[in-house]
């Protein structure tokens, strides 16, 4: 099967550069199961589930390939040399393995391009941690998890509950790969009927991965005056850090009825207050009126013909915010985001992602895929960091029968993008996976303690 990738597709395709993989992360934590003498799993049962569940998935089998001369999109192809257990990998921590060493681990194969040769995804079983548990970390490049065509594989491996569900038995047999001259050839007919196209892929030419991701919205973006300065805005290298943090679901309910806001509100309040915490550890002058630009997208449910109350139609629109790190009063904080929350979800300016996202269960990974496209059209000035949110079940999940403790997203750092916050709930519990460029910002770890801080400073305001 042959099919070209979507404008938006080929754009983050070639959006990749060995300073900016461009790659959605996920890190899954994973204890014993609730069943009697469950453990993790192995590397076998992992390989055994994946192969057993790509079916779901059939996207992980394909590759892309580029059309020779460049007459056009890349297309997605069968690899017929595909071998699950290139994707999934081993690797291990000295026992017992602490955080820290798990963090540093994702932080390194965070800053790992994938290899364009082969389908554009990699598994990793992490062993060695502490308490029995192992680290399942997977990589998803964002050309291929779209959210219609393609999930991302976390979304197809996880059970509700402790028997993982059966599926039939997978036939899939690899095919002859198209020639060199059968991509030519087909991609000449396709421009033949279509002259309009071949006018179009001249202009194309000359335009930039992003202007093709946002063309539709390039001309509404252009007026959009420039991000505040802030020491998140630098080139960015090759490497990464990784950090976590953990705080509890019931917290930041508290907070919302307390205030009256939404939960989104409460989290992007608690994040504005680390940040300013974490500017004013650097020295940084802020006045009341300083703030830090983020693109927030924002996951809603639509109503459209065919949508039905069990599978309603999901899309993922970005919006801009201000988030206020300059007010030192955490209930003005969180005042000023409700706001702006609200009259953005009233103007939903069109800057959305075209695709449309039907799940049911846990789909955090392919939430927060979508929501990095939806963040990509905005102009790479405009903005300081990308945070995503996507909500997850509150209920336990499992791998192989056994129980995930804990799932963390490991977002991509967009352009001249410092770092990026990637937020989940799960079982209780809000996740925060804070991936950042390593050389400017080795104080990691003082922002993830700012979450901390903040989360105390508005309870307290809650008394």
């Amino acid at each position: 099967m042959i099919t070209r990738l979507t404008p938006q597709d080929a754009a983050f395709y070639r959006l990749e550069s060995s300073s900016n993989p461009i790659h959605i992360g996920s890190l899954a934590i994973v204890g014993s199961g609730d069943i009697e003498g469950a453990s993790p799993p192995d590397y076998d049962r992992l390989v055994d589930l994946v192969g057993r569940r790509l079916a779901l998935v059939p996207r992980y089998r394909r590759k892309v390939r580029e059309i020779p001369f460049a007459l056009g999109r890349p297309v997605w192809v069968e690899d017929s040399a595909f071998d699950v257990t290139y994707h999934i990998r081993r690797a291990a921590l000295p026992a017992p393995g602490t955080d820290e060493q798990l963090h540093d681990l994702v932080a390194r194969l965070a800053s790992r391009p994938l290899d364009v040769t082969r389908p554009l995804w990699e598994m990793y079983l992490i062993e060695g941690l502490s308490d029995g548990r192992v680290a399942i970390f997977t990589k998803s490049h964002s050309a291929l998890v779209d959210g219609e065509e393609a999930l991302e594989i976390g979304h197809v491996i996880l059970d509700s509950g402790p028997s993982p569900r059966g599926l039939a038995d997978d036939a899939w047999l690899a095919p002859r790969e198209p020639s060199e001259t059968e991509l030519l050839v087909g991609a000449l007919a396709k421009l033949a009927a279509r002259p309009r196209e071949a006018l179009d892929l001249v202009r194309a030419r000359g335009s930039d991965a992003i202007g093709v991701t946002g063309k539709a919205v390039g001309s509404a973006l252009s007026a959009v005056r420039g991000a505040p300065e802030s020491p998140l805005k630098v080139r960015t290298s090759r490497h990464r850090r990784f950090a976590v943090v953990r705080t509890d679901l019931d917290d930041y309910r508290r907070i919302r009825r307390r205030f009256d806001c939404t939960t989104n509100d409460a989290i992007l309040a608690v994040v504005t207050g680390a940040l300013r915490n974490w500017l004013l550890s650097r020295g940084e002058a802020l006045t009341e009126c300083s703030t830090l630009r983020a693109v927030v997208p924002m996951s809603v449910y639509v109503d459209r013909p065919g949508a039905t109350q069990l599978r309603p139609e999901r899309e993922v629109s970005s919006v801009l915010l201000d988030l206020p790190v300059g007010e030192p009063n955490p209930v003005m904080r969180l005042s000023h985001i409700a706001h702006a929350t609200e009259a953005s979800g009233r103007r939903r300016r069109g800057v959305r992602a075209r695709t449309l996202v039907r799940m049911a269960g846990f789909a955090p990974a392919s939430l927060h895929a979508m929501s990095v496209r939806a963040a990509s059209t905005f102009a790479e000035h405009t903005f300081n960091l990308v945070i995503t949110n996507a909500p997850g079940p509150q209920t336990p999940m499992y791998i192989g029968g056994a129980r995930m403790l804990e799932m963390y997203p490991v977002s991509p750092l967009l352009r001249n993008q410092a770092s990026s916050i990637g937020i989940t709930s799960y079982d209780g519990r809000v996740c925060y996976g804070l991936n950042a460029d390593r050389d400017a910002m080795a104080d990691i770890g003082v922002l993830a303690a700012s979450v901390h801080e903040s989360m105390e400073e508005m309870l307290g305001a809650c008394l």
